[in-house]
């Protein structure tokens, strides 16, 4: 496109959003509304002010529409191209920058192509034809701030339009008033955006004496990101109060909400917990994206076998399957995967979890509820009264459940259910420590799968080198895994060498063999060994293979498993 008008409707947009499911109507509506209250704001710019639909997906939509290029992050030029021909606050405020200026044209990334008035002011200032291509919002703003050397980051810029002093937790109005106004209440959507774009599972705001900690668990570690001063800790910690519809008043005692969130384009539940601290509240946000949860067993990390087993044991029509590993090791995620092969109309399907992270269709979901009495062995009393075929149960936490879990396996159910245990077999000795006798578990348990989850190595960065003699030895048959691969670090990782995860997988199946050992009460490392026998791969074992297939690093699996 070069100097000419472009013929695109907003109708065409929005019709190419929404068959690509990116605008919902109720999201279509409200931008009408609002054009309708600010016609001088264009369709685009609505679009991009109000998140209904992520930068990146309008710039793909443009791009496609309009046939033209779309500007990656590393394009941009890190030195001004028209130095002193167009002031940077035009550029700021028309999302848009100049890549390259060559005899007869000037290159312009745009976050919005079609603000013809924006086209023409470069063209008249240049006295040159303008070559118009796609960027996003976040990246033309990001590269702005980068060649002026003037401008603040987002943050810098919210802070800088309030003064906040220190407020006292006795001024509770103050705090109020303050947590409503404006500029906290982008400083906090500005905060859970950054989050949702890189990937982030929770979100860490923490106040210390003399600063205020932000901090994202990207991918299961922690990182430290931009963080707002000091002073504004309280209002920051108050409006996600108010959002959650906890009670700002109560600093004294722990709290948990939710909040539902639209971010970006994309349907967000994040659950809510404050607890207090020698400084002030501390927030967890736990970020539950509902669109991005993936319900399939080989994208989760399982290999053909171990899929192949799982899905047998699931065919199975009663009995007990059970999940373990730490809290963050994608057990709750797999047992949705499970559910939703299970899901056929002629099963009925209860489950009591704590909290509810992703609701299912068909799948009848109960919130367990300590305060009011409905734990999880008093609802499984109810449920076994509804007429179910399989029943999940979020954590076997006592005895009671547990030997509810295990009649109802017994009275012909398929019981899923999870356990916090380092491995497989332990499972099985900490059922028998809690009280379940031998002779029920043999006749009830069906499966135990073990897992944990590691980083997914970039595919932009990852680098290839040799395999140690000692990882080859330990694979044994796989003889040309000569090299693996290790992390680097690029700008489409945020420099961290990985980008996602994927479990690593110990599958126990209760054969014959192990039910006479678990009735002679053998301990975890005979019915360790029996089960490897049998073919069973410890979750190292699985880790080494995704090692070979390049899909994690070695020192990743370490990390995780503690194997030496």
């Amino acid at each position: 496109m070069s100097n000419t008008a472009v013929t695109l409707s907003n109708e065409d947009i929005a019709d190419y959003l929404q068959r690509s499911e990116k605008l919902r109507d109720s999201d279509l509506s409200r931008i009408k509304r609002m054009q309708e209250e600010t016609p001088d704001v264009s369709f685009v710019s609505m679009l991009n002010r109000l998140g209904a639909v992520s930068d990146k997906d309008i710039a793909e939509a443009l791009g496609d529409l309009l046939a033209l290029p779309i500007v990656e992050r590393d394009q941009y030029p890190t030195e001004a191209v028209l130095d002193g021909a167009i002031s940077f606050r035009f550029l700021k405020e028309s999302s848009s920058i100049p890549l390259d200026q060559q005899e007869d044209k000037v290159v312009l990334a745009m976050a919005d192509p079609l603000d013809q008035h924006v086209v023409d002011a470069v063209r008249i200032a240049t006295g040159k034809t303008v070559e118009v291509c796609i960027g996003t919002l976040s990246d033309i703003d990001e590269a702005i701030n980068q060649i002026s050397g003037l401008d603040s980051s987002k943050m810098d810029q919210i802070v800088d339009q309030v003064n906040v002093d220190e407020i006292s937790d006795d001024e509770l109005d103050h705090l109020k008033d303050l947590a409503s106004e404006a500029p906290v209440i982008r400083l906090v959507n500005l905060i859970i955006q950054r989050a949702a774009e890189q990937g982030a599972s929770d979100i860490h705001i923490e106040p210390f004496e003399g600063n205020l900690k932000v901090r994202y668990r990207i991918d299961g570690v922690l990182q430290e990101v931009e963080s707002p001063p000091r002073q504004f800790a309280a209002a920051i910690i108050s409006r996600i109060k108010i959002m959650a519809k906890l009670n700002i008043a109560e600093r004294r005692l722990p709290q948990d909400g939710r909040i539902r969130n639209r971010i970006q384009g994309r349907e967000y539940d994040m659950r809510i917990s404050t607890v207090p601290t020698m400084h002030g509240e501390s927030v967890v946000m736990r970020l539950l994206n509902q669109e991005s949860v993936v319900l399939d067993f080989k994208a989760l990390g399982f290999q053909q076998a171990d899929h192949e087993k799982f899905v047998h044991a699931l065919k199975q029509p009663h009995g007990m399957i059970l999940l373990t590993g730490p809290t963050g090791s994608g057990k709750t995620t797999t047992l949705y995967t499970a559910l939703s092969l299970l899901n056929e109309p002629h099963r009925k399907i209860i489950t009591v979890e704590d909290p509810v992270e992703y609701q299912l269709e068909g799948i009848n979901q109960i919130q367990a509820k300590a305060s009011i009495g409905l734990t999880f062995a008093n609802a499984l009393r109810s449920i076994v009264r509804q007429d179910p075929d399989v029943i999940m149960v979020g954590e076997m936490r006592d005895l009671e459940t547990a030997e509810i879990c295990v009649q109802s396996a017994l009275t012909g159910h398929l019981v899923l259910s999870t356990l916090h245990t380092n491995d497989s077999v332990s499972s099985v000795t900490r059922l028998m420590e809690m009280g379940v006798e031998d002779y029920l578990l043999t006749s009830t348990l069906n499966a135990v799968i073990a897992q944990r989850l590691v980083r997914v190595l970039c595919d932009e960065c990852k680098t290839k080198t040799e395999t140690p003699l000692k990882v080859k030895e330990e694979l044994g048959s796989n003889a040309s895994f000569d090299y693996m691969y290790v992390p680097e670090g690029c700008e489409a990782c945020h420099h961290t060498g990985y980008n996602g995860r994927i479990s690593i997988i110990e599958m126990l199946l209760v054969t014959d063999e192990i039910r006479k050992l678990i009735l002679e009460h053998a301990d975890a490392s005979a019915l360790a060994g029996a089960a490897m026998q049998q073919g069973m791969r410890t979750m190292y074992q699985d880790g080494l293979q995704k090692v070979a297939q390049g899909i994690t690093s070695l020192e990743e699996i370490l990390r995780v498993t503690q194997d030496s």
